[in-house]
């Protein structure tokens, strides 16, 4: 029952998601050159929590964000999302070979769906803490160095700390390399940072580092903040 025929595609699945592991270990938590939501998909890679507007109407940002999107780097969703669907269907598949061998056909379109279904759910409660351990992969070990760089929006934007969210920026460093942190703005910020938008790292935080939206408002507050002055001169 191990390799019936009946599991092929379920293994399929399994090794799909599996090679999407070893990709994203292999280019640092999701580079911006293998990055499955840099092909200006904007749905793909959209708030992890949704937004429900100010009528409280229930949106597909929301239902999107329960399914994990916004929460780990896209292709980190895909690789979990497959490999949990791969095992739940072929271990539904062998339970359900014990059970009753003879079932009918139609079990099989049952189970593929009971499976992702199994699989969406799983990957939706793993997929922050995999974003923020994948994500280690792509940072500096000398965080502060990062600061000062520039980097673009590759998340659909770039939530506030007290969110409890992360968003995802690809970086320069001083050795010109790109990189993919995790990043957050700080509570004062106003600008929200989108997609694609320029941004500006100014420390280091909790869940990632903290930027703001370059040439913004933000900026020349941030400015203002870091400026030595005058009596310390003194």
């Amino acid at each position: 029952m191990l390799f019936d025929p009946v599991n092929w595609p379920y293994w399929i699945l399994l090794g799909m998601g599996v090679l999407l592991f070893l990709i994203v270990i292999a280019v640092g938590g999701g580079d911006d050159d293998l990055d499955l939501d840099s092909g200006g998909q904007g749905w793909l890679d959209l708030d992890a929590d949704g937004e429900i507007d100010s009528d409280g109407d229930f949106g597909a940002l929301q239902i999107l964000g329960w399914l994990g999107l916004g929460k780990a780097p896209l292709m980190l969703l895909l690789a979990s999302d497959l490999s949990l669907w791969g095992i739940s269907g072929w271990m539904l598949n062998v339970a359900l070979g014990e059970v009753w061998p003879r079932s009918p056909r139609w079990f099989d379109s049952l189970i593929l769906l009971i499976s992702l279904a199994i699989a969406l759910f799983l990957g939706s409660l793993i997929a922050r803490p995999l974003g923020k351990v994948f994500a280690s992969f792509g940072e500096d070990t000398s965080g502060d160095r990062l600061i000062g760089c520039l980097g673009t929006v590759s998340s659909a934007d770039i939530p506030h700390q007290h969110q409890n969210r992360i968003g995802q920026v690809d970086i320069l460093d001083p050795s010109r390399n790109y990189i993919t942190v995790s990043a957050t703005l700080p509570d004062w910020a106003t600008a929200t940072p989108k997609r694609r938008d320029w941004v500006l790292v100014i420390d280091r935080g909790s869940q990632g580092y903290l930027v703001i939206l370059k040439d913004s408002p933000d900026q020349d507050h941030w400015m203002t903040l870091s400026a030595p002055s005058p009596h310390s001169k003194a």
